[in-house]
């Protein structure tokens, strides 16, 4: 206690607040060491947008991708994770493994998007961020059972995406930029972070290589893969459909120009053979395995199996695949196609009749044909004949005019009943026709069966005459008298139609006496036989 009556024992006060500082400090420690713990064991996030095919295309795409890690999954018993692509927008994930698929290398949130609508825009926006766009990876899904669509389709995406791109704000922008000039690097073994993961060697990894003619005009900001699903489709379209290799060197040179001006690589898959599928998305995501590394290599030659990295394709290249190709006016045209305005349309299918109406309206103006024309008219649909046909060629439109309902239902009442009345008129018709039709059929019956019996009896009596004239009259002995068979039998007949009364006698009694000659006849016949077989012989003189 000091001399004014306050007790102050030790400075209390600044040893507390002393305390205080020191308690920070630690949990500040505590807190930046728990942090470098979790940020270590936490998953690299890549995302992958998928963008067209259908709801089944992308889940066998899918699927295959997912091919490597399904192993572990199905040992532990883990449920798969849904695909939820029916409507819109469209998401799911998968845990990319390690060789000894032991390992998570990293987690990969899939978007999947069906038609290139301007309505959609808004929804795929978000995903693009100054922190997510270094590792995002673009996939435009194409199917080999429609491949008259993939130009067209690929051009939609592109003016989808270009739409979005220039909506962002300038941070995402310049990440954009920055990624761009990063891929641009990875060229032939000029950087450390090549797509195999290895490293180029010495003085290799400073090389900075130029670009050539046609690489890398048309950046869209982030990398870009094209997919080609459903290879196994290739020899439909040549049995059934009569392609050659023309066709076919046709669609690659034309897919690989178009791609090589936007930086994006080119691969042929199918759910029975991915074609190193997951080894193309992980190592163009920056996936890499710590325990096994496969080379990517590219592949021209196999037409089902082709596989095209990025950076490395050329108009060389392109041209030494098949003569003719103009691969200059392909690439300078597909700039200009990818500028003009995007037709809101739905080019999936073609039932609705929206691709016909797109290509009537490409036909319409001479001066917007390019590459995509030019591909459409080379790798024709075959429905699209059939959906020309019903083009109305006075104003170039798929449209059809229908009457009022009211209106249908009483042209075609009035039909019925005209159907109606002709068909009483011709059951009338024919009840009279058919009834004098018996009476000529019974007619024409009688007398054809009267000229047959006639015919037959006079074959008889021809037949007749020829034997008698063969054989001469037939005589045998009868109780040692010589007697004439056929003299006696005409006087049998004789007498017994001088014993018949001349009066019409009944069917019946007809028939009887007629059954009465011929018995006599047939006995006497016998008779002639016996004779003519027991007739004495001459007496040898």
């Amino acid at each position: 206690m000091n001399q004014t009556g306050n007790f102050q024992p030790f400075s209390s006060p600044p040893k507390a607040k002393k305390l205080h500082n020191d308690g920070n400090a630690t949990d500040n420690l505590w807190s930046s060491l728990l942090d470098s713990v979790a940020s270590g064991k936490r998953l690299p996030e890549k995302t992958l947008l998928v963008l067209g095919g259908s709801a089944d295309v992308q889940k066998e795409f899918l699927d295959t991708l997912a091919s490597d890690s399904t192993k572990k999954q199905h040992d532990r018993h883990r449920k798969k994770p849904p695909i939820a692509n029916e409507f819109a927008l469209g998401y799911t994930y998968q845990d990319v493994l390690d060789a000894d698929q032991e390992d998570t290398l990293a987690r990969l949130s899939t978007y999947t998007l069906s038609e290139p609508l301007t309505s959609f825009a808004p929804l795929i926006r978000p995903l693009f961020t100054t922190r997510t766009v270094p590792a995002t990876l673009l996939v435009i899904l194409l199917d080999w059972s429609e491949p008259w669509f993939w130009m067209r389709q690929i051009r939609d995406w592109i003016q989808l995406l270009r739409e979005v791109f220039t909506s962002l704000d300038d941070g995402t922008k310049d990440a954009m930029e920055e990624t761009m000039n990063e891929w641009q690097q990875r060229r032939r073994g000029g950087s450390a972070n090549d797509l195999n993961g290895l490293g180029a060697a010495g003085n290799e990894a400073n090389i900075a290589i130029p670009l050539g003619p046609g690489e890398w005009d048309e950046a869209l900001g982030i990398p870009l893969c094209v997919v080609c699903f459903n290879s196994n489709m290739i020899e439909f379209h040549e049995t059934d459909g009569g392609w050659q290799e023309e066709e076919f060197d046709y669609i690659l040179q034309c897919l690989r120009t178009i791609l090589l001006k936007h930086g994006a690589s080119l691969i042929y898959s199918s759910s029975s053979n991915p074609n190193h599928l997951p080894l193309l998305i992980q190592s163009s995501l920056g996936i890499y395995s710590m325990l096994k590394r496969q080379p990517l290599k590219h592949n021209i030659l196999e037409r089902d199996r082709i596989l095209v990295p990025p950076n490395w394709d050329s108009w060389v290249k392109i041209r030494v695949l098949r003569e003719g190709f103009d691969v200059e006016a392909v690439s300078n045209g597909w700039s200009n196609d990818i500028k003009l305005p995007r037709q809101p349309a739905n080019t999936s299918k073609l039932e609705g009749q929206s691709e016909p109406e797109l290509q009537a309206q490409d036909l319409d103006s001479s001066s917007t044909r390019g590459p995509l024309s030019a591909y459409e008219d080379t790798i024709s649909n075959p429905k699209k004949e059939m959906a020309l046909e019903k083009l109305d060629i006075s104003n170039g439109k798929l449209e059809v005019e229908t009457m009022d309902m009211q209106e249908f239902l009483a042209g075609q009442l009035e039909i019925i009943e005209n159907l109606k009345a002709q068909e009483e008129q011709g059951s009338d018709h024919r009840d009279d026709k058919g009834a004098s039709s018996v009476t000529e059929q019974m007619t024409n019956a009688q007398l054809h069966h009267a000229s047959s019996h006639t015919r037959r009896d006079a074959g008889n009596s021809d037949n007749k005459s020829r034997v008698d004239e063969h054989i001469g009259p037939v005589q045998f002995n009868m109780g040692g008298i010589q007697a004439d068979a056929e003299n006696m039998l005409k006087q049998l007949k004789d007498r017994e139609r001088e014993e018949t009364p001349e009066r019409e006698l009944p069917a019946t009694a007809t028939t009887d006496g007629k059954a009465q000659n011929e018995a006599l006849a047939s006995f006497f016949a016998g008779l002639i036989k016996r004779g003519g077989n027991n007739s004495p012989k001459p007496p040898a003189t």
